[in-house]
């Protein structure tokens, strides 16, 4: 299977994020003829107030970046694993980070809402709410195409090693994960934390980011990561992109998930833990 990661470097003006998406695709159909895109996370907006991603929001389905995605996988025959767009719902008032996939006909397949959510304060003091805006998805997806099994995350997701392995135990062979990783966590954990997941849980992993600066209404301008990677099922990168907008195109072979399942069977051996007894010793003060 050819997947083409998209690295985007999207800024709060939604017509200029879904042309550039589109553009990105078509160099990829141009030179790769991938069977399966990837786009990242928040490809059709980033930056803006509470407010503005309120207005950004669409309907899925319909919605501006939801049709000229699914048009997009009609047109060129292609499945396209649209990163994460900013999904409203009538009655609700936060919004959900949604990714959907379509197929090589431009039928929905599943949509995945993020789960964890970024609130966090980053080692510069910037400080991150996500759940301002967004609230929280309930339900895991997997799909299938060509004799893989597929799990959705989205960018916070992989700090949390749980839900890949809940997802795992499905018999997961790729984990997608679009993400806007910043800067400063991305340059430690990016790396360090696709390798663990893939380790793990002997899958490959496909982290497709976005890159460069986008603008907040403070007058803050805010850095992501890039670096686009897939890491194979034994933990190696291989193949990783710098810091830049761009297309990386990568074949999987099922037979590297086989070698190292066989090699080392921790699917036989894991063990249910969780209701298991923990004892804990020494004293209070220790």
């Amino acid at each position: 299977m050819k997947i083409s990661l998209i690295q985007m470097n999207s800024q709060p003006d939604r017509a200029l994020n879904l042309e550039e998406a589109e553009r990105l695709m078509l160099q990829a159909m141009a030179l790769d003829r991938p069977d399966l895109i990837v786009l990242p996370e928040h490809f059709d907006w980033t930056g803006g107030t509470v407010q503005d991603k309120k207005n950004a929001a669409d309907q899925v389905p319909h919605g501006l970046a939801y049709r000229m995605v699914q048009r997009f996988a009609a047109q060129h025959g292609v499945w396209v694993h649209a990163g994460s767009l900013l999904e409203a719902v009538v009655g609700r008032e936060r919004i959900f980070n949604t990714t959907v996939v379509f197929d090589d006909h431009g039928r929905e397949v599943g949509a995945y809402r993020k789960i964890h959510l970024f609130d966090i304060t980053a080692p510069d003091g910037k400080r991150y709410a996500e759940s301002e805006t967004v609230a929280p998805g309930r339900e895991l997806l997997i799909y299938q195409m060509g004799g893989f099994r597929i799990a959705c995350c989205i960018c916070y997701d992989l700090r949390f090693s749980r839900l890949f392995d809940r997802l795992a135990s499905e018999r997961v062979d790729v984990f997608i994960l679009p993400a806007a990783f910043t800067r400063q966590t991305g340059a430690d954990h990016w790396e360090v934390l696709c390798r663990a997941r893939a380790i793990e849980f002997q899958a490959y992993v496909v982290a497709c980011g976005q890159c460069g600066s986008y603008p907040m209404p403070s007058g803050e301008v805010r850095q992501t990561h890039g670096h686009s990677l897939v890491c194979d099922p034994w933990g190696k990168v291989v193949a990783e992109m710098d810091d830049g907008v761009g297309v990386l195109t990568v074949t999987l072979e099922k037979e590297p998930l086989d070698t190292v399942r066989r090699l080392i069977p921790m699917t036989d051996h894991r063990v249910a833990l969780q209701r298991s007894k923990v004892r804990v010793t020494g004293s209070v003060a220790d």
